[in-house]
């Protein structure tokens, strides 16, 4: 078992795991995130969100003071504590948004592709498939280095576009409504790798890290870390981890934030 003064670092997604799938609310969780707070346990999070999601997201739940992992670990956002003269406030892995905005419209035009992305549509359209409001939907669509597709083709044409990306370096991530399309070289599991290293730095001794998630996009993230909570979500992806065995997984039976306060009391011990 854990405790709240090991050295704990926790990684958690957003959509469907934190926040509530349906309202993006994370009251239920809230007091294992007073408890986290008081005991000062960084809590990064670790999400499809953009930066400027996350950011106004951070506020809220007051950890500003913490790194944050954004568009699904294609950026690290360090705080300003962390900056130093080689370390920039983001830590972009992979390719930026422009170049991945005009391959995808270069491989729709030659192969015919049958896909909508963010930079196809307007902040009504995102709001409307994500239940965002429209000015929520517009930070989600300022976008860096990933994008967000609606697939509407066959799987022929599908497994045609995955091959056409990895040619240019790209790869496709499926989270909980949309497929991502970013840098090959990025993901959650290896900017979970870097931020670990770089606690395990500043700490001077190796942290104990638990992932908590609920899509495909979080696989990466989860076998990443030391303890995972894989939250029960509303979607019907298998969820396999290469390291699924019952001492480090925890599979929820409760949704959203509700089953990841369930995952932390499974793992973490309140004295």
């Amino acid at each position: 078992m854990l405790y709240l003064d090991d050295p704990l670092i926790i990684f958690t997604d957003l959509d469907g795991s934190l926040l509530d799938h349906h309202d993006y609310s994370w009251q239920p969780a809230q007091p294992w995130l007073d408890k986290l707070l008081t005991a000062q346990i960084p809590l990064i999070l670790t999400t499809s969100k953009t930066p400027a999601e996350v950011t106004g997201l951070q506020s809220a739940l007051h950890l500003t003071h913490q790194p944050f992992i954004a568009e699904n670990g294609a950026i690290i956002h360090l705080p300003s504590g962390w900056q130093t003269t080689d370390t920039a406030p983001f830590h972009i892995t992979g390719a930026g948004y422009s170049d991945i905005r005009q391959t995808l419209v270069q491989l729709r035009q030659h192969h015919d592709f049958e896909f909508r992305g963010f930079g196809d549509v307007t902040p009504k359209q995102v709001a409307a498939w994500t239940g965002l409001s429209e000015q929520a939907a517009e930070l989600a669509m300022q976008r860096e280095a990933s994008e967000p597709l609606v697939w509407f083709g066959n799987d022929l044409d599908f497994a045609c576009l995955k091959k056409c990306l990895a040619r240019e370096g790209l790869a496709l991530t499926r989270g909980g409504r949309f497929w991502h399309v970013m840098g090959a070289d990025a993901g959650k599991g290896q900017a979970v790798q870097w931020l670990s290293a770089r606690y395990q730095q500043l700490r001077g001794q190796p942290g104990v890290s638990i992932g908590l998630g609920d899509g495909p996009n979080d696989l990466s993230m989860l076998d990443a870390v030391d303890y995972a909570v894989v939250i029960k979500g509303h979607h019907a992806h298998e969820m396999p981890l290469s390291r699924d065995d019952a001492a480090r997984v925890f599979r929820t039976t409760e949704f959203g934030p509700q089953g990841w306060s369930q995952g932390l009391n499974h793992f973490i011990t309140l004295l």
